[in-house]
């Protein structure tokens, strides 16, 4: 393909993409393949000649598009949502273009300044403490990572590393494993599953603890298990604090942590992956209160900010105890500004980094600060119509206070294999796609406002497609 035809086929994509955006709400939400469709559609082996774009093109409908679920259509209710935009497609088309690899400065000056000042530009929207900007002259700084399970696990392996050092000094040398051995990290038993799995990897072990009523991690029960832990020889290391759980979107009492935190000299990360977008509005902002305790902070813009995936922002109070576990040098990665901008390749696990900032710039200067605001109240207020549906209608029950965009329900006075049957129905029925949750026991379904385009009667069309199959179900049940 050359310049011309890259020029022809670039805009009949561009064209496809935005049929394709603007015309979701046709297409069903949810694909009915079964596994290993695709194999069937394909030959055995890549082509020994090249193919035409055209031939090429053609397939992406014929075999791509029966197995895509459409996150961005706005019947698309589960899982929490992932950000789309034009704006940010467009920044992915040049930083695609670019190619480089920007692990170090040197190997791309502009990936990494943006990335630094953008990322101010950022905490600054959230009104983070001036500790964790790069311009505060300070040791903090923010850096891009590519989800919040990684956010999490770099915490994680900071923090060992910080507490290894911290053992060594006081008790003198011993083996890492010993070391390591006496270590426990703790979470809400409401905390996502990667930060379970950052503990496996990091080989740490992970005490999740009981919440209270409203699902979040109390202050108390944090020094109970520590002051349990020290008695038994172990050695707290790390907590990681969830803002907006995956279940019911619920919050740990950050301040509260945060204090105990403080006392005992632990790592406090702040997980907030899905509801960190919110805190740049003024009346979401108390959601954050206690990130002064924290030694770092992550949300995903690529949920709720209208950044494409992947861009999971990371802010760290000190980052010499994030490069320091990280810092493997080798003379083809040295250069002559040593450590007059940050290297990001010691603040992540992978070495390579893609030109992320660039999309996170491009949707902040299109949209601003208001307009992004605007959208996430405008998705706050939908979550509070269909919660006013389901309060409304006597067969359903709220199972935790709606905050954000996510509503958590189940049927009233029903058994957990009555709201699942009905949870079956809707994702087979195909007009809307749902995912459920369980809490305690109590199993129930989750509607979130994920796609940007939703409206209210998106939201009325869900409420409709709910009862109409709620009915079909207590119908059958009634008639066993």
């Amino acid at each position: 393909m050359d310049a011309e035809e890259f020029c022809r086929h670039g805009k009949e994509m561009i064209d496809y993409v935005a049929d394709y955006l603007e015309n979701i709400r046709e297409r069903r939400v949810f694909p009915t393949v079964e596994p290993g469709y695709l194999r069937k559609l394909i030959p055995e082996e890549a082509p020994e000649e090249g193919e035409s774009f055209e031939d090429i093109f053609k397939d992406v409908e014929r075999v791509i598009m029966p197995g895509i679920t459409h996150w961005q259509s706005p019947n698309f209710h589960a899982y929490f949502p992932t950000g789309s935009s034009y704006p940010a497609i467009v920044a992915d088309i040049l930083s695609g273009s670019f190619g480089g690899v920007g692990f170090s400065w040197a190997s791309s000056p502009a990936c990494t300044e943006l990335e630094v000042v953008v990322l101010d530009w950022l905490a600054k929207m959230l009104e983070l403490p001036e500790s964790f900007l790069a311009s505060s002259g300070g040791t903090g700084g923010g850096v891009i990572q590519g989800t919040a399970s990684e956010a999490t696990l770099v915490a994680l392996l900071s923090a060992r590393a910080r507490e290894i050092l911290r053992y060594k000094q006081t008790n003198g040398h011993s083996d890492d494993g010993v070391i390591m051995s006496k270590f426990v990290a703790y979470c809400s038993d409401q905390s996502h599953s990667s930060v379970e799995k950052a503990g496996l990897i990091a080989c740490i072990r992970m005490r999740k603890l009981p919440t209270d009523a409203d699902c979040s991690l109390r202050g108390q029960t944090l020094r109970d298990a520590i002051n349990e832990d020290r008695a038994h020889g172990l050695i707290p290391i790390y907590v990681c604090a969830t803002l907006g759980t995956t279940p019911s979107c619920a919050f740990d009492c950050v301040k509260e942590l945060g204090v105990v935190c403080q006392e005992e000299s632990i790592w406090m990360h702040i997980d907030a992956a899905y509801a960190g977008s919110a805190f740049i509005c003024p009346e979401f902002r108390p959601l954050l209160e206690g990130v002064e305790f924290a030694e770092s902070f992550n949300f995903n813009a690529h949920k709720w900010l209208k950044v494409n995936f992947d861009c999971s922002v990371m802010w760290v109070r000190n980052s010499n105890l994030i490069t320091g576990p990280f810092n493997v040098e080798s003379l083809y990665l040295k250069h002559q500004h040593q450590g007059a901008m940050p290297d990001y390749r010691h603040w992540q696990i992978p070495m390579g980094r893609r030109f992320r900032s660039l999309k996170l710039w491009f949707v902040l200067r299109t949209y601003g600060r208001k307009e992004l605001q605007n959208y996430i109240r405008k998705d706050v207020s939908l979550a509070h119509l269909f919660e006013g549906m389901v309060v409304a209608d006597g067969k359903f029950e709220i199972v935790q206070k709606v905050v954000l965009g996510l509503v958590s329900f189940r049927l009233k006075n029903a058994s957990n294999a009555t709201n699942e049957r009905l949870l079956k129905a809707i994702n087979a029925d195909g007009r809307i796609n749902m995912v459920p949750a369980e809490i305690r026991g109590v199993y129930f379904l989750r509607f979130v406002v994920c796609a940007s385009r939703t409206t209210d009667s998106d939201v009325m069309f869900a409420w409709d497609v709910i009862r109409e199959l709620t009915e079909s179900i207590l119908k059958d049940s009634d008639n066993k």
